[in-house]
């Protein structure tokens, strides 16, 4: 919507009205199909303004199209707000970012190289 934009939107295709309820999870047609080049992918993103607004975000954010496939994307929204969001023909939905991306090689070792955190999990750099 701006020019400094860095995803598309993706709109919903949805032929009647379809009402999320407070902790469901709807997936919602965007009738688009891609073709992306190998070695790239698209991530479906949460919408901020739906996010702040109505509690809507986006379950396996981010969503990722892979190069290989060819259907529809969908996005599967979740309503964490306290009130039912409707969500109509031409609403937009999610934003979609492409990115390139990495492949690694992977081997077996005995063992991994120590580093000052080591196996530090969550909260272990500080709160």
């Amino acid at each position: 919507m701006s020019e400094g934009a860095s995803g598309v939107d993706l709109y919903a295709a949805v032929e009647d009205e379809v009402v999320i309820e407070p902790q469901e999870i709807r997936s919602i047609p965007t009738g688009v199909s891609i073709e992306l080049p190998s070695g790239y992918e698209g991530q479906v993103r949460p919408r901020s303004g739906l996010a702040i607004n109505h509690g809507l975000t986006i379950v396996n954010a981010p969503g990722t199209i892979d190069s290989d496939y060819r259907g529809e994307i969908c996005v599967i929204l979740c309503n964490l707000g306290k009130n039912p969001v409707k969500i109509r023909r031409g609403m937009r939905v999610a934003q979609l970012i492409f990115q390139p991306v990495l492949k690694a090689d992977f081997f077996e070792v005995e063992e991994l190289q120590k580093t000052r955190r080591n196996e530090g999990g969550f909260g272990h750099t500080g709160t």
